[in-house]
């Protein structure tokens, strides 16, 4: 589940300072040294650009849309506040400011340096708030004629106040003072060790086959044991000859249904550009043959246990997990009433329903079909965790070790169209709790 940084340059470089960043090649939390080091009060400075290593470190929201500054986030909350219709100024201002506490969060929680965090815990919540007081009285004191001391940033359709804009760091500084962020490229060994992309020496058999992390067998799981490298390509050359800009946007223009799915619609629009398309062709003609199965192609085999997997996690992520995800969702959303104005659409839906993208098929487990969105689907996590967790004592002797923490996950403001956040938080705790049971 945890994600870094895509390692080619296409489309998806946007994502190398965020979702997926870092990896096991963590970031340091040292700042460039011609940098202005990174205080406490310029952190909290909307205008700061904090950089570390020569890149920049950019706050996200859905992990895919990323600033520069937290003022071009704030500016464009600001727009989609004006953007949508709502019952009541209130609910324009609640909409607001849950979008502030989540690009917030993904300013100081970021995948490429700890240092933001570290920053804020080892400050107490008076130096804070004092902080955050002292920057709106420096923005009243420059511009006395339109500036207000209780406000951070005056937009058109939305304003923050210093007590919002407060309480949202800590927010921040209160949830990650007591949870542990379970990611691949995380400080703590049992971070890195709860996270997906944990590589398993020894294997762990799911379903019939060995993978080298639960990231290979849940990502290989997406497709149909009969669907080819081969075939994907075809696919792929389907999606090619059309342009996807007028679904996309018709999709996102439909308010109701973009707030339920705001991150699968900007998921898309990264990865349904011609160029990330042809980068998963010219990607899988490289690394498998056309006749090889897809999700065969991802399970270890017969290599030998302490070897390098053939596919790293990251490669489970960014090219079969990606993929896999792209064909599905343009099956499940492919119906819906704004999609019927796209006239090619039904016969590419078609395709893909050939090729088994309508649901996900496992023998053994739940009459070996469930929905991709789907609470099926997504509790197939848990199952596989309990071999993980339970079955592997070393592994089970780790997440013990998590007791009195909350375990978490939290990517740059990112989520899965595959299992919502909310969810994967929920079950690795659930998780954790049996085997702190199994053990009395």
């Amino acid at each position: 589940m945890a994600r870094m940084a895509h390692a080619r340059g296409m489309v998806v470089a946007v994502l190398a300072t965020g979702l997926w960043a870092a990896g096991h090649g963590r970031v340091s939390a040292q700042a460039d040294a011609a940098a202005p080091r990174l205080t406490l009060q310029r952190l909290v400075d909307p205008a700061t650009r904090v950089s570390v290593q020569g890149r920049l470190v950019r706050p996200a929201l859905h992990a895919l849309i990323r600033f520069d500054t937290l003022g071009e986030l704030f500016d464009h909350i600001d727009r989609e506040a004006g953007r949508w219709r709502f019952d009541s100024p209130a609910a324009r201002q609640a909409f607001a400011q849950g979008l502030m506490q989540r690009g917030v969060e993904s300013r100081i929680v970021s995948m490429d340096t700890e240092w933001p965090l570290e920053i804020l815990l080892t400050h107490t919540r008076d130096d804070i708030a004092r902080a955050v007081n002292a920057l709106a009285r420096r923005q009243a004191s420059s511009t006395p004629s339109s500036a207000d001391a209780a406000v951070v940033h005056a937009g058109r359709h939305w304003q923050l106040t210093t007590q919002a804009y407060t309480d949202a760091l800590l927010r921040v500084r209160d949830r990650w003072s007591t949870s542990l962020n379970c990611w691949s490229a995380s400080s703590s060994i049992p971070g890195r060790v709860l996270s997906n992309w944990y590589i398993i020496d020894e294997g762990i058999r799911l379903y019939g086959a060995t993978y080298d992390s639960t990231e290979h067998f849940w990502q290989a799981v997406k497709f149909h044991p009969d669907v080819t490298v081969g075939d994907l390509s075809a696919l792929l050359d389907t999606l090619l000859a059309h342009d996807w800009t007028p679904w996309l946007a018709a999709l996102a223009g439909d308010q109701e249904f973009y707030f339920a799915n705001a991150y699968a619609v900007e998921f898309l629009k990264v990865n349904l550009t011609r160029e990330r398309l042809q980068e998963f062709r010219t990607t899988l003609a490289r690394v498998a043959s056309p006749a090889e199965g897809a999700r065969a192609a991802q399970q270890r085999g017969d290599r030998v246990p302490g070897t390098t997997p053939r596919f790293a996690s990251l490669d489970e992520k960014v090219l079969w997990g990606d993929l896999a995800d792209v064909l599905h969702l343009i099956v499940a959303f492919g119906d819906r009433p704004v999609s019927r104005g796209i006239a090619w659409l039904p016969q590419v839906r078609a395709s893909l329903v050939e090729k088994r993208f309508d649901a996900i098929y496992l023998d053994g487990y739940a009459g070996g079909r469930v929905g991709f969105l789907s609470p099926g689907f997504q509790e197939l996590m848990l199952e596989i965790w309990k071999t993980k967790y339970l079955a592997i004592p070393r592994l089970n002797e780790v997440i013990r070790s998590t007791a009195g923490r909350r375990l978490d996950h939290f990517l740059d403001d990112g989520d899965s169209p595959d299992i919502p956040i909310p969810i994967y938080v929920g079950y690795l705790n659930r998780i954790r709790e049996m085997a702190m049971e199994a053990q009395k």
